[in-house]
């Protein structure tokens, strides 16, 4: 069964920092790409960033360029999101998804596997 679980979502005042982690069990993920994602209450679910199987492609949203910065550990079955200079805007559920990298772009909105989603709030 695959499994991704989120970590290290949490409460920060703006213009601070968090590690966001994601740990991906149940099957290989070296073929993998993998991203992150994030619901604000009363908003649709947006892509904030992904990073392709090999980690040498990545995507960002405009928003958070500069910002956060995405990576996978060297067995590719893990991904973080660094969040540095965090805003307000910036609240919401994270969740982390992966999909094949043969299935479409980074930029698709076709992900195979789901987290449950870590919070993020940003207190101003």
């Amino acid at each position: 069964q695959v499994q991704l679980v989120e970590s290290g979502g949490g409460l920060v005042q703006a213009g601070g920092s968090l590690r966001l982690s994601c740990a991906a069990s149940g099957r290989t993920f070296n073929s993998y790409d993998m991203g992150w994602f994030r619901q604000a209450p009363g908003k649709e679910r947006e892509a904030v960033t992904a990073i392709s199987w090999n980690g040498i492609s990545t995507y960002y949203t405009d928003s958070v360029k500069g910002r956060f910065t995405i990576s996978r550990g060297s067995a590719r079955n893990t991904a973080y999101l660094q969040m540095n200079s965090l805003k307000p805007d910036d609240t919401a559920v994270y969740y982390c998804a992966a999909k094949p990298t043969t299935s479409g772009p980074l930029t698709s909105r076709a992900w195979n596997y789901w987290g449950q989603g870590t919070q993020v709030t940003v207190s101003s």
